[in-house]
């Protein structure tokens, strides 16, 4: 079974998520009509820019990039598909957009964690007892392409990944089907993975199993 996960946006404006989401036996639908998320199984939030800070109680500090119409739509879709518990990914900024659903703040502007020289970081980080210490064991070297990260979480998730400086690089929620990697498992997958890196395929094979996949392409 090939479950249908809804991206927001136009067809290939995600290439790097589709092809992991293929790889990994999913079957993504990007789109720009939110009405085309009701017949897919799961959602998956990609990175972008970063969301409205009025939006978790604070003034903007250092906060750019903004794509307020872009929060609303995926607020908006979170709320259909939580309420149907139906699987949802988070990824970077998709991470962020989940803490802030659930009632969780940001780090406005973290320093070290943003690309350097064009390039995504590598660094390493520690897991907790979660799925994903089942998928990639208790540290791992993971890529790093932000500069805002979950600062106090939201209700119901719990932080199960960490940087060594202590930033929140994965959380799953308590009793949901929704996980959040602050990390680009999609620039570790197939073509793109790393030697030495984490298989970001991995990630998405054992996410889509929540929407009855079976990795089978």
């Amino acid at each position: 079974m090939r479950p249908t996960v809804f991206l927001w946006g136009l067809p290939g404006q995600y290439i790097n998520y589709e092809r992991a989401l293929e790889i990994a036996g999913g079957r993504p639908l990007a789109s720009p009509d939110l009405r085309d998320a009701v017949r897919c199984a799961a959602l998956l939030l990609p990175g972008g820019g970063d969301m409205e800070p009025r939006r978790y109680g604070q003034a903007n500090t250092a906060s750019r990039g903004l794509e307020p119409e872009r929060d609303a739509g995926e607020l908006f879709l979170l709320e259909q598909f939580i309420m149907e518990k139906k699987p949802v990914l988070g990824i970077c900024r998709g991470l962020q957009v989940l803490n802030v659903f659930f009632g969780g703040t940001l780090i406005q502007d973290l320093p070290g964690h943003s690309q350097a020289a064009g390039r995504d970081r590598l660094h390493r980080v520690r897991t907790a007892p979660s799925p994903l210490q089942d998928l990639f064991g208790e540290t791992l070297v993971v890529n790093s392409a932000h500069h805002q990260a979950a600062d106090r979480l939201g209700q119901g998730l719990r932080a199960v990944q960490w940087a060594i400086d202590g930033t929140v690089e994965a959380v799953i929620h308590q009793s949901l089907p929704v996980w959040g990697v602050q990390w680009h498992p999609e620039r570790l997958a197939g073509p793109l993975s790393l030697s030495g890196a984490a298989d970001g395929g991995c990630l998405f094979t054992a996410w889509l199993a929540l929407a009855g996949g079976t990795g089978q392409s």
